[in-house]
């Protein structure tokens, strides 16, 4: 007997934040979650630097990077639920229950990638979800 199919996750996303070339990956990001935002998230104090990330003129540390990438892939979860700019945007910014009512742009940007990865992609999926 074999075991019903289980649902496969959507994987789009995923790949896009690991395929895409980096100044490919902030533009998008500016576009969907704004400059100052992107600029909160990458941990710099001007959005100068987002400009340059996504002009190609300049990189940042590979925290940084793979900070943006994983934003990048939440970001992604949630627009494949037909979520808008807006929304995600709001998500981002907005105090979560699934994160004990912090800011997933705050947890992201105030603790190691590796160790919230896992809980903030958790907290999209199920946002997700409810729609």
């Amino acid at each position: 007997m074999t075991s019903p199919p289980t649902a496969q996750p959507r994987l789009g996303a995923y790949r896009e934040s690991v395929t895409l070339p980096f100044p490919h990956l902030v533009v998008a990001l500016r576009s969907t979650l704004g400059a100052q935002l992107v600029t909160y998230l990458g941990g710099v104090t001007d959005t100068k630097a987002v400009r340059q990330w996504a002009a190609g003129a300049r990189r940042p540390s590979q925290t940084v990077e793979h900070r943006l990438r994983l934003v990048y892939q939440v970001a992604g979860v949630l627009a494949e639920t037909t979520h808008t700019g807006a929304v995600v945007q709001a998500w981002f910014m907005g105090a979560n229950p699934a994160l004990e009512d912090r800011c997933p742009a705050r947890v992201l940007r105030d603790h190691p990638v590796d160790e919230v990865s896992a809980l903030v992609l958790a907290a999209a999926r199920a946002f997700a979800a409810t729609r």
